[in-house]
Order: structure tokens, then C-alpha cells, then sequence
């Protein structure tokens, strides 16, 4: 089934609970499902993104920190999916160009990428963390409407850039997930019309230091929304972060050997292995 993931960088849960309105009232209307989940360490950016597409965790990855720029070792979902004769595209942060198909990061090269040879075959990817997130949503959906990706990541920046210039507990933190939440609300239902399995979770989450990396509950617990026919919207499960990559997987219907929350899964959503 198409999927789609969207990663909002820097979205704590202390904020999600009560900021996403929208997200919250498709969830009443017993069209998705909110879980708490925690994220691996260190809840940094960079190791978090190889997490969540390839189900390791840093410690295992080798992506420890911000600084390593080099391609994964691991296989990621883009990987999984293009082996399987999927497409793929990505409207994400620089840093996922360079995990997955070209590093460094050239941007005359790699900005907009159009390379059907590449894990990520469609890409828009920007390097300013204050890049709009309404534009980073446009560039989303032009890549929807041009290629018809069967698997889609979608990664705006502006939640965790305020995070780092005001902290947890400013206002313009929180207004920026009410932003992110109002900018779903505009282009969600149109994926959900469409037949998209949508996934909506962060990375990690902020303190008020304005700052992230260590084992907080406001820096490691980040929300999970689910929607679409192929979850089972079971209230009680407590899925973990390195399950993402594989239940995507078995939602993509593509073959894989990671670990996965069959739970999230409905019961005649089998995983291919």
C-alpha cells in the first residue's frame, strides 16, 4: 500500500499531546490512532533519520552524531522499496540525501533530484533549517502529483530550529507544531482520499536548554500517528522506534528483515519477508 512518512524534526511529545489539533481529530473520529513512543540514543538528528528509514539504532549503526556524513551501511526503506520495483521520493533535510544516495551533499547536483538509479529516486532536499515548512509541504506534493511514489518521506525543519533558538517551553515552539499541524490539515485529506497509509511521528524531541541529545522524557519521547486501512488503531501497544522501518515495510508489502510492531499492523496486513 502507498505510504506516506512524515518526520517532523524536533517534535516533542510534552507539545505534540496538546498542539495537534487536527492530527487529534482525525484520531476522535477513529481515523488514526496517537501512541508515546521512545527514541533511541543519542536523540540527535542525523542518527535518528538512520534509525527511523533502516530500524537500527545509532549504537549499532555506527551514526552517532550530527558530523558523520558518509552513506548508510544499512538497508534503508527507500532501499527495501526499490528492490521490490517501487518508486521513491523525499522532501527532507540535506542529511538524507547524503545517508542514502550521494555524499557530500552537492546542491547545484542534489537539490532537486531526478536519478530513477538512486534509493531515493525524486528528491527536493534543502540545507536551511529555517526553510519554510509551507514550502517544504509544496515540494512534497509536487513530487506526489509528478511521480506517484509509492513510498514518500516528507521532513520539515522549523519545529526543531525554533526549539533550538527559544526552547521547549517558548510560545514560538509551540505555535510551530500548531503550524506543522495546520499544514497537515491542508494537505492530509487529500492523501487519505487518494488511498495513502500516512505515519506522522519526530525524530526527537527539545528542552528547555534549546537543546537535545540526552535521555530527558522532553528530549526522548516523541508522538507516533497512524492512519489508514492498513493499521489496526489498537490503543494500547507501545511501539518503539526501531520497529518503524520494518512495519512500513510489511505496509509497503516489500521484503525485509527488520524488526516490526505486527501489533500496528491490521490482521490481514501480513508482513513479506
Amino acid at each position: 500500500m502507498k505510504t506516506i512518512l512524515v518526520v517532523l524534526d524536533g517534535l516533542s511529545n510534552q507539545v505534540a499531546q496538546h498542539a495537534m489539533g487536527y492530527l487529534s481529530a482525525e484520531c476522535a473520529q477513529g481515523k488514526g490512532q496517537y501512541y508515546v513512543m521512545t527514541c533511541e540514543l543519542p536523540s540527535l538528528s542525523r542518527p535518528l533519520y538512520e534509525c527511523i528509514l533502516t530500524g537500527v539504532p545509532p549504537v549499532k549503526s555506527g551514526i552517532i552524531h550530527n558530523g558523520i556524513s558518509r552513506l548508510s551501511k544499512e538497508q534503508s526503506l527507500f532501499h527495501y522499496a526499490r528492490a521490490a520495483g517501487l518508486t521513491t521520493a523525499a522532501a527532507a533535510y540535506h542529511w538524507v540525501s547524503e545517508l542514502y544516495n550521494r555524499t557530500p551533499f552537492n546542491a547545484a547536483r542534489d537539490r532537486h533530484t531526478f536519478a530513477p538509479e538512486l534509493p531515493i529516486q525524486y528528491g527536493h532536499f534543502y540545507s536551511d533549517d529555517r526553510y519554510p515548512d509551507s514550502h517544504l509541504f509544496e515540494d512534497a506534493e509536487s513530487l506526489r502529483l509528478l511521480h506517484d511514489p509509492d513510498f514518500l518521506l516528507i521532513h520539515p525543519m522549523n519545529i526543531d530550529d525554533a526549539g533550538h533558538r527559544y526552547g521547549l517551553s517558548s510560545p514560538q515552539y509551540r505555535n510551530q507544531a500548531r503550524i506543522a499541524d495546520g499544514l497537515l490539515s491542508h494537505w492530509m485529506p487529500g492523501w487519505l482520499a487518494a488511498g495513502y497509509q500516512v505515519v506522522v511521528t519526530a525524530d526527537h524531541g527539545m528542552n528547555d536548554d534549546r537543546s537535545h541529545g540526552g535521555i530527558l522524557p522532553e528530549e526522548t519521547q516523541v508522538p507516533l500517528f497512524v492512519f489508514g486501512d492498513a493499521f489496526s488503531l489498537q490503543a494500547e501497544l507501545m511501539p518503539l522506534q526501531t520497529e518503524l522501518c520494518g512495519t512500513l515495510g510489511a505496509v509497503l508489502g516489500v521484503a525485509h528483515d527488520k524488526p516490526l510492531c505486527r501489533g500496528l499492523l491490521k490482521l490481514n496486513q501480513e508482513p513479506a519477508v
